[in-house]
């Protein structure tokens, strides 16, 4: 029988690429998104066969119509206010989205009874959670969030475990770590970087300003990350697993990887909010540092320890750093591979 999933935040970088996954595993995948005058739809245009519906993780009403229409096999929670930043400016509503969000679509299963019972639930936990708890960070690290985003997260995290252990759900929690792709959204660090780099490259553009060039993250490939989440709800019983590469590395690295494929490579001066990048050979500045990209509450250093999704799920990710920082910047290449490349 063709299974039937339901995907919350479709047409965003995660939602996207567990749609394709689950549409080449012959699934019939629906997408909850939210109703925009603005065409969402670029990450998803060539998923012909997905079914999309508006709706919305603030209107618990649609999300039970919705469900008890659908009758999805697997639900996996992508929805979210994403950006760890913004969250500082709107915490209303991210706790909105983000915490009662979940909230509600569990409240949904289990007003559905035995209906809801055979229904699979994923969360999309965030290694946000941990905040400054020492790393490694896995499944039994104290969770200490440094953000309203890390805040709401943790909220559902723990109400999908309620939900689990009070009503019998089958309700998981897949807590990632930092997983980035092509199709990651420009205000997003890793895709800003690539996104500038070849701009500088192509003459657009002159230099790019960032923020802590220290913070050190787990960063994986979106795609590896997707396939992970469908293992955890193939497991025979409902459980918490963190995703991770088990390697961090700081902004400064993936800056200087991304630029070493336009054939660049900086030298670094000064200290703190004066520190510059510049090119090594031509002494150009590359790279400043803007203290409006600090975040308020800062989260140093996140790294993750996946040892029981691989023992478990066996799950492994199959990019490496430099591999996810390359098909990053080969999408985001503007010139002609012929033409005469930027001075190195």
């Amino acid at each position: 029988m063709t299974k039937r999933a339901l995907i919350t935040g479709v047409t965003g970088q995660d939602g996207a690429y567990l749609a394709e996954n689950l549409l080449e595993k012959g699934y019939e995948v629906h997408g909850l998104r939210p109703y925009s005058a603005v065409p969402d739809e670029g990450r998803i245009e060539k998923l012909e066969e997905l079914k999309l519906h508006y709706g919305d993780m603030i209107d618990g009403g649609n999300i039970l119509r919705l469900i008890d229409a659908i009758q999805p096999d697997e639900i996996y929670n992508m929805a979210a206010m994403s950006h760890v930043h913004v969250s500082f400016d709107v915490p209303e509503a991210t706790a909105n989205i983000n915490a009662l969000g979940v909230l509600r679509v569990l409240e949904a299963l289990r007003m559905m009874g035995s209906k809801g019972k055979d229904i699979k639930f994923y969360q999309a936990s965030s290694s946000e959670m941990y905040g400054r708890s020492p790393a490694p960070q896995n499944e039994k690290t104290k969770f200490e969030p440094c953000s309203p985003y890390g805040t709401a997260k943790l909220f559902a995290y723990w109400t999908t475990r309620n939900y689990r252990e009070a009503y019998g759900l089958y309700a998981a929690n897949g807590i990632l770590f930092n997983h980035e792709s092509p199709l990651r959204g420009e205000e997003f660090v890793t895709r800003k970087i690539t996104k500038a780099i070849c701009e500088i490259e192509a003459g657009l553009k002159q230099k790019i300003s960032l923020g802590n060039l220290d913070s050190k993250r787990d960063w994986g490939h979106a795609s590896d990350y997707m396939e992970g989440v469908w293992q955890i709800l193939q497991a025979p019983e409902a459980d918490d697993y963190v995703l991770a590469t088990g390697e961090a590395h700081s902004v400064r690295e993936f800056v200087e990887v991304a630029f070493s494929h336009i054939g660049i490579n900086l030298a670094w001066e000064g200290e703190n909010i004066n520190e510059v990048g510049r090119n090594k050979i031509t002494g150009e500045t590359l790279v400043e540092i803007d203290q409006a990209f600090f975040r308020p509450n800062e989260v140093h250093h996140l790294l993750g320890d996946a040892s029981k999704a691989h023992n478990k799920l066996g799950w492994k990710p199959k990019y490496s750093f430099e591999g996810l920082v390359e098909d990053m910047m080969r999408a985001d290449r503007i010139i002609d591979k012929q033409s005469k490349p930027r001075a190195a």
